[in-house]
């Protein structure tokens, strides 16, 4: 494909996959401000009534005049997040071909306490690419620039509204009882087709 420059979110969405599976080099933004209503924090998966977000609560800068760097964003922890988490994945996937085979790979993530919301994402990142038997070798910017040159800017990715990117569908578990959710969390994709699902990312298109 050709150089990226992407966004390290929390169980990134499929397109987000889509590009790092195809991308010739992968380069994350490390120096962003952080903003709200995004998937920094956030991903969407598919549970028995449809879509549904999973939120992590996070500590906001006291200072409301200055910007808040994303990996300076520490995580709540006065909220059991991770059990709720937790839960839900296995309500949405317990069924699923492939929750077993992954659960253990996944479970770490919402057992150890993470303090900065950057860390966990790498984390989430780095077990995901390894269940999907993909590489992840990456580099992280050291400052941050609005407009860029020589990279594909993918940072927009991480605003879900502005991301019309359309995948084949491929079976998921509530399918009969909603239809095709396209461009959920990778963790959808990888629970109904486990290591076929790295084959369906280097076929899908980005828009």
């Amino acid at each position: 494909m050709k150089d990226i420059l992407i966004h390290p979110t929390y169980f990134p969405s499929v397109s987000h996959y889509v590009a790092m599976a195809q991308a010739d080099s992968i380069v994350f933004e490390a120096e962003d401000n952080f903003q709200k209503q995004t998937n920094r924090n956030r991903m969407y998966i598919y549970s028995p009534n449809g879509i549904q977000l999973l939120n992590i609560p996070v500590k906001h800068s006291t200072d409301k005049s200055s910007h808040q760097k994303f990996k300076e964003v520490k995580i709540e922890q006065a909220f059991d997040w991770q059990k709720q988490h937790f839960k839900s994945l296995e309500a949405a996937y317990r069924t699923s071909p492939f929750f077993e085979y992954f659960e253990d790979y996944i479970r770490p993530v919402f057992e150890k306490k993470h303090t900065w919301m950057m860390d966990l994402n790498f984390q989430v990142m780095e077990i995901v690419a390894h269940c999907l038997g993909m590489d992840f070798s990456y580099t992280k910017t050291e400052e941050y620039f609005h407009k860029v040159e020589n990279i594909t800017d993918l940072r927009p990715l991480t605003n879900g509204k502005k991301d019309a990117s359309q995948f084949e569908p491929y079976t998921q578990v509530f399918g009969d009882k909603h239809g095709y959710i396209n461009n959920l969390s990778i963790v959808d994709l990888l629970f109904n087709e486990g290591r076929y699902a790295l084959d369906y990312l280097k076929k899908q298109q980005l828009l």
